[in-house]
């Protein structure tokens, strides 16, 4: 597998930087935030409730301390899910140097190492729209959300420093991308969408193990890896990279089951 370095340049525009500590995120920050109703992006049986604020340009500590208080971002959005009646939505992360891969991870592996990487600005280009659609189309049939309208207004960000992970295959077919941020000490996945008729690769398997590597060899302490769903199937694969911490009542706490 051939590894990559950062690109230089990231899109986006800089503004004024916004400096804020772990208490300040609570307290002088919440003015900002404000609850939006939406369907449930998980196609979960509840009224789904965004708990959101629009940002410009944030240092890497403060995009930092939003990730370890169990925040994603959307866009320039920072938000966390304050659902009623429902807390399946569970932040997940790894510390890349404490993961030890399974038998299964081993496999996926070396089963993809054909497979090139490369790593380059968030692109909307005609190849990345055609497989997200693709995606897209296979995973949530009659969803609402196009692939331009992923990159507009989830994808792309002012907020902090982005960039993609592409994978090819030996033919130089686009097996996957992931959308990820990045700074010295974390490192949060974003989003990952694939070539569904490759699903036998493992393709996300395959992307979590690379990003695991990726932290390694740029001394990244911290990976963030979204939101965990116990009860969704196709989740279940982030609870398998061990051991890792989730998020309960405000306190990461460490599984390795």
């Amino acid at each position: 597998m051939m590894h990559s370095t950062l690109p230089n340049s990231m899109p986006g525009s800089r503004i004024k930087q916004q400096h804020v500590d772990k208490q300040r995120i609570g307290k002088n920050l919440e003015q900002y935030f404000a609850d939006i109703a939406a369907r449930c992006p998980y196609e979960q049986p509840h009224k789904a409730v965004y708990h959101q604020a629009v940002f410009g340009s944030l240092t890497d500590s403060t995009v930092g301390l939003f990730f370890e208080n169990g925040y994603r971002r959307n866009g320039n959005c920072m938000y966390s899910m304050r659902c009623p009646g429902c807390n399946e939505c569970v932040p997940i992360r790894l510390n890349p140097q404490q993961f030890q891969p399974n038998r299964s991870q081993q496999r996926v592996w070396k089963k993809n190492h054909d497979v090139a990487v490369g790593l380059a600005p968030v692109t909307m280009s005609d190849e990345n729209l055609a497989l997200l659609e693709r995606f897209l189309k296979a995973r949530f049939p009659g969803g609402r959300a196009d692939a331009e309208s992923y990159y507009s207004g989830f994808f792309i960000t002012s907020m902090t420093k982005c960039f993609e992970i592409r994978y090819r295959t030996e033919d130089n077919k686009l097996l996957g991308v992931a959308v990820v941020d990045c700074s010295d000490q974390w490192l949060n996945a974003v989003y990952f969408y694939f070539d569904p008729d490759q699903a036998k690769r493992s393709p996300g398997t395959l992307n979590i193990l690379y990003l695991i590597d990726f932290c390694r060899r740029h001394g990244i302490c911290t990976l963030y890896l979204g939101y965990w769903i116990k009860r969704l199937k196709g989740m279940q694969y982030k609870a398998d990279f061990r051991p890792h911490e989730i998020l309960i009542d405000g306190t990461w706490q460490q599984s390795s089951r």
